[in-house]
């Protein structure tokens, strides 16, 4: 039966347009709490077409491979917003997913857990655990998957984006089951979309910095998860977005681009004057911000991980 499952798995996944779902613990996620009894659901409770996961126990990748004919072999890792209470994962991961794999590029859409103390120990770490264990397996399994282990960049989308910057800000200490890892951890670029970057009392998203280190704020934790005091000579280069109106407010971003631009790190910043927050592909937008993803696609031609 196990043999049929796999069989089908394989056609599933080299069917055109069609992906494929791995676990990243396929023994259970660390740090699991016995007996909370809260299993994964969709809590949207608007009829907008987005799907909003919480009480995430297995966390997987789902994987959209690129069209051969456009390949050079980049892969990326991308990581749905939603405050780290929630993932928007069809808005800000499959739809990403999909439009990756169409231009040439595979996608890992990550579905990590949330910091959700009654699930899991340690739950701040668990978010940044997923995200170094998607970038070690992409790796581990490059050649698998037609992937150039030196072209595997992250992206994120708001609290996604927090999450792909602290992963490209803080590779160099493994947490939790990569505590020792031998396999890199750094992505070798980064796609931050709309995000949030500092915990800082000035420029942080409140939410967010609520749900991931909790209501009893130390320094230390704040200085930690603020990106832009952690880049270092080797982050990776960075592309990133953001809307002059977004709640989530531009001077993330600007501060991000800053410390990358005090160490000489390529980087490119687009900001529109309308787009709000979470605007995902924003194809039904009529202003400016729906071309973002055709500047994308001209900067990852121009560092040669796309044709």
């Amino acid at each position: 039966m196990q043999k049929i499952f796999i069989l089908l798995l394989l056609i599933s996944f080299q069917g055109l347009g069609q992906s494929m779902e791995v676990l990243l613990y396929p023994d259970g996620a660390p740090g699991a709490i016995a007996g909370h009894g809260l299993k994964e659901a969709d809590v949207s409770e608007r009829d907008d077409g987005v799907i909003r996961l919480r009480n995430i126990t297995d966390p997987s990748l789902t994987i959209y491979q690129a069209k051969k004919n456009k390949s050079k072999g980049a892969a990326v890792v991308i990581c749905p917003g939603g405050g780290y209470h929630i993932l928007a994962i069809n808005k800000e991961g499959y739809k990403i997913g999909e439009w990756f794999a169409e231009r040439g590029i595979t996608a890992f859409v990550l579905k990590s857990r949330l910091p959700q103390p009654e699930m899991f120990t340690e739950k701040q770490i668990r978010p940044l655990e997923d995200a170094q264990a998607a970038i070690k397996y992409v790796r581990e399994n490059a050649s698998k998957y037609g992937v150039n282990p030196e072209m595997i960049g992250i992206m994120g989308f708001s609290a996604g984006g927090h999450l792909a910057a602290t992963a490209s800000t803080h590779f160099d200490k493994g947490v939790g089951v990569n505590e020792n890892s031998e396999v890199s951890l750094r992505p070798d670029f980064s796609i931050l979309m709309y995000p949030v970057i500092s915990f800082s009392d000035k420029l942080a998203h409140t939410g967010s910095r609520m749900n991931l280190i909790g209501p009893e704020l130390k320094i230390e934790e704040m200085e930690h998860f603020s990106n832009e005091l952690q880049v270092t000579p080797n982050t990776p280069p960075a592309f990133l977005v953001h809307a002059y109106d977004d709640g989530v407010v531009m001077e993330n971003s600007l501060a991000y681009i800053k410390a990358l631009r005090q160490f000489k790190i390529p980087a490119e910043l687009h900001l529109y004057e309308k787009g709000g927050h979470g605007f995902g592909l924003a194809y039904d937008q009529n202003n400016p911000v729906s071309t973002w993803s055709d500047r994308l696609e001209d900067w990852l031609k121009n560092n040669e991980l796309l044709k």
